[in-house]
């Protein structure tokens, strides 16, 4: 089926309005989004004033009557409070999983690294393929924070021993440490579709019980949670800057065992100064950097 979507950039205060005269007419529901503005990276961010309010209408036998009788009720609510005119666009339906899939191709990672879609097979038989297929969850291998993570976690995995991936997402970085070699993995993350991607990631390369997954962040894996290890030579986080001067300051340092090796990425390079400042805090020195576009990744050692 195709669609006809319905929308209009309003003022705040009139978008609960303008979404209960949609809803009359829309069998699915309505979509209200409201944009966010920062100042900086640190900046928690401030809601802009406009939101935009938009729906979708079935391109049935009735779609004229219906737009009709809902352009009726907007300009019916303009009489209170004056409105923008709705915008009407034709959405032609398909299947977006399936257009996605035939745009996402393997990706070679460092030196012997391939990151291929789960649906396909691996062109290159020399790399080590880490299958992906990322549902909801981030860590597609597309992202250059992510290639950077691996690049690192390829020269630093420790053969035989274990790692820590705090916000694990698609389980991405677990995987392709165990695959290089490491003996188990821990992985965490707070958000459960992101865990449940993982496990996914992890069936679908083969991978057991080595990986162990788990809902929380390093306040649990601090407080022991039943998870079976603490620290590790080699911890993992590929988060965002100031979400990783937070983890510092609660504690993901203590989570690198004594002469282990933290990897920090999801870094823009504006925000290098800050996470460098917090590693010295913590006496931990960097020991390898590497950098893609505006993205920076770090090896860091005490």
């Amino acid at each position: 089926m195709n669609w006809l979507e319905v929308s209009l950039t309003v003022d705040g205060e009139l978008a609960e309005a303008v979404a209960d005269v949609m809803a009359r007419f829309a069998p699915n529901g309505v979509v209200i989004e409201r944009g966010v503005g920062f100042v900086d990276a640190d900046d928690p961010g401030t809601p802009l004033p406009e939101v935009s309010v938009r729906t979708y209408l079935p391109a049935d036998e009735s779609l004229e009557e219906t737009r009709r009788r809902l352009e009726e009720a907007l300009w019916y609510l303009g009489r209170i409070q004056p409105l923008p005119a709705p915008t009407f666009t034709p959405i032609t339906d398909e299947n977006w999983m399936e257009s996605w899939k035939q745009h996402y191709r393997p990706i070679p990672v460092g030196e012997s690294l391939i990151i291929v879609p789960a649906w396909m097979e691996s062109p290159d038989a020399a790399r080590t393929p880490i299958r992906i297929d990322p549902g909801m969850a981030f860590g597609t291998g597309t992202h250059p924070t992510t290639q950077l993570a691996l690049e690192l976690l390829e020269k630093h995995v420790p053969a035989g021993g274990d790692v820590i991936d705090v916000g694990c997402g698609s389980g991405i970085l677990s995987v392709a440490a165990l695959k290089l070699g490491a003996a188990r993995a821990l992985g965490v993350d707070i958000d459960e579709a992101a865990l449940q991607s993982a496990r996914g990631n992890a069936s679908v390369n083969g991978v057991g019980d080595e990986l162990i997954l788990a809902r929380g962040s390093v306040d649990e894996i601090l407080a022991g949670g039943g998870f079976p290890f603490r620290q590790a030579p080699l911890v993992l986080a590929n988060i965002l800057a100031p979400i990783l001067i937070r983890l510092m300051e609660a504690g993901l340092t203590s989570l690198v065992a004594p002469g282990g090796v933290l990897i920090l990425s999801g870094i823009l390079d504006e925000q290098e100064e800050h996470v460098r400042e917090a590693a010295r805090t913590h006496r931990l020195q960097v020991i390898e950097r590497r950098q893609m576009g505006d993205w920076v990744a770090f090896a860091l050692k005490g």
